[in-house]
């Protein structure tokens, strides 16, 4: 008899045991011979040693499905025991799993665009209006480049600027007083991390939500960086964060320029970069429009409607422009003839 010691890691426990042990009790069903022993992260294992070789094998794929698939069902234990797990092309285009081990995957072309430009680029713009699935996809990928070691932490951040209203004094300490304006990036991991193990990363700070202004001074490593609602920075702020990038680093850049909630005194960092970075080698640049809209339909006519008006808008503004000139044209004739 001989006693091997397993260490569960990068797995969410409460994921992989199951519900009142439950996953545990069927693991423990189909290897009668051993004695288990499961305590935290850790499985004591006793017992025969050709037994405890199929054990161990088999725990380390049902960690990986776990790992991958953020679920573990009776189904799967037995299948993955059986040797009858599900096929991984099926489900080929996924760039991670939902915490319901949902696939989630690139609905569009351009959204194909940017998996592809993050697996050939350092560095991706991704600009679109909203619903076009920028931040969504950019966090998969980061996830993605987490769980398979390809990354050592993943850095979000944001600008805290208020959206066309003052918010005045909020209470708490300094992340209560940040958390309204990253909760969109805590909704987007929440759904592809289980809570534990997100939870778990933050403390670790192997996932770091931050406010753009707490960039400075940083050089980032072996990281996925994402900065998001880029629109409203200023020229000076973008600068500084595209120049935290360090070794081993990729940076995604996401902003709608149809809405900045910068004073009209300045002007969009992600606007000007847009114009002086074209031509940089390593650099992409995705453009997303109302066809890669993912939300609700009601969203993508919306985006429509002001596209129209603003559009309606610049057309009058055209033509007002244009009888002023002509008004103005005759007034200057007469009073050359004067």
């Amino acid at each position: 008899m001989i006693e091997k010691h397993i260490v569960l890691e990068d797995v969410d426990l409460l994921t992989f045991y199951g519900v009142n042990n439950a996953n545990m009790q069927i693991i423990k069903a189909l290897y009668p011979k051993l004695r288990i022993v499961a305590r935290g992260n850790v499985m004591k294992v006793m017992g025969d040693e050709l037994e405890m070789c199929s054990f161990e094998e088999n725990i380390q794929k049902l960690l990986r499905h776990c790992n991958t698939y953020n679920s573990l069902s009776e189904e799967d234990i037995l299948a993955v025991i059986k040797g009858t797990e599900r096929d991984q092309n099926v489900d080929s285009q996924a760039i991670c799993y939902s915490v319901t081990g949902k696939a989630i995957i690139p609905r569009t072309e351009n959204q194909k665009r940017i998996v592809d430009a993050f697996n050939s680029d350092d560095m991706i713009f991704a600009t679109g209006p909203a619903g076009s699935g920028k931040t969504y996809l950019s966090i998969a990928l980061a996830v993605r480049a987490l769980k398979n070691h390809h990354a050592r932490k993943i850095i979000l951040s944001r600008p805290a600027v208020e959206a066309g209203e003052k918010l005045g004094f909020l209470p708490g300490d300094m992340r209560e007083k940040i958390s309204p304006y990253l909760q969109p990036l805590y909704d987007a991991l929440g759904d592809m991390i289980p809570a534990l193990k997100l939870q778990e990363y933050m403390e670790q700070d192997i996932i770091q939500i931050a406010p753009l202004a707490f960039m400075r001074g940083r050089t980032l490593n072996d990281a996925i960086v994402i900065l998001d609602e880029a629109q409203n920075t200023t020229n000076a702020q973008i600068k500084m964060f595209l120049t935290r990038m360090g070794q081993n680093t990729k940076m995604i850049i996401n902003g709608d320029l149809t809405q900045i909630d910068l004073p009209s005194s300045q002007q969009s960092g992600l606007k000007s970069a847009l114009h002086i970075l074209r031509n940089v080698k390593g650099i992409s640049f995705i453009r997303l429009d109302e066809k890669d809209i993912v939300r609700h339909r009601l969203v993508t006519r919306i985006v429509e409607a002001y596209d129209l008006y603003k559009k309606e808008k610049d057309e009058e503004a055209r033509r007002e422009k244009e009888a002023a000139e002509k008004t103005e044209e005759p007034s200057k004739t007469n009073d050359k003839n004067k």
